[in-house]
C-alpha cells in the first residue's frame, strides 16, 4: 500500500464520519430520520459528491482527501451504488425511501467496507507519525515502561 499522504486533513476530517455514517443502517434511521437532527443523507451525500470528495470520480482526490487507490476504487465503488440508488428512486426522494430501496444494502456494504479502509489507514498514518516524533502535545516525549526514574531497589 502506498499511503500518499493526504493535502486536505481538514477535508477528510469530513469524509470519514460521512462514510462511516453511510455504512450504518441504525444510524441512518436513527439520525437521518429525526427532523430535528441537522445530519440526513443530503448532507452526507453533498460531503462525499460536491464538498470534500467526488465520489463519482474520486481520483484527483488521491493525495487530497484521499490516501491510496484502494480509497479511491472503494470510493467509486460506492460513488456507483449510491448513483444506481438515485437512479431508481429519484433524486429527489426522500431519505426513508432511499434507505428502504432494494439496492440500498450495496451502498451500506460498500460503504462498511470503504470506512474499514479509511480508518485502517488513517491508523496507520498517525503510527508512523508517532514513529517518527511527531506527539501530541507539541512538546511532549513518548512514554516508555514506567520504570525508568524509579529509585532502584537496593
Amino acid at each position: 500500500m502506498i499511503d500518499h499522504g493526504i493535502a486536505l486533513p481538514q477535508y477528510r476530517l469530513h469524509v470519514v464520519p460521512a462514510v462511516v455514517a453511510l455504512a450504518g443502517p441504525t444510524w441512518q434511521r436513527e439520525v437521518w430520520l429525526d427532523p430535528g437532527r441537522f445530519e440526513n443523507l443530503d448532507h452526507t451525500v453533498h460531503v462525499l459528491f460536491d464538498d470534500f470528495c467526488d465520489a463519482d470520480d474520486p481520483s484527483p482526490w488521491l493525495g487530497r482527501s484521499l490516501r491510496t487507490e484502494e480509497e479511491v476504487e472503494l470510493m467509486a465503488r460506492l460513488g456507483a451504488a449510491y448513483g444506481a440508488v438515485q437512479d431508481s428512486v429519484g433524486a429527489d426522494a426522500r431519505d426513508e425511501v432511499y434507505l428502504d430501496s432494494p439496492g440500498w444494502s450495496a451502498v451500506v456494504a460498500v460503504a462498511a467496507r470503504l470506512a474499514q479502509v479509511l480508518v485502517s489507514n488513517d491508523h496507520v498514518a498517525l503510527s508512523n507519525l508517532h514513529d517518527a516524533g511527531h506527539h501530541w502535545p507539541p512538546g511532549t516525549e513518548p512514554t516508555t515502561s514506567g520504570t525508568e526514574n524509579r529509585p532502584s531497589a537496593s
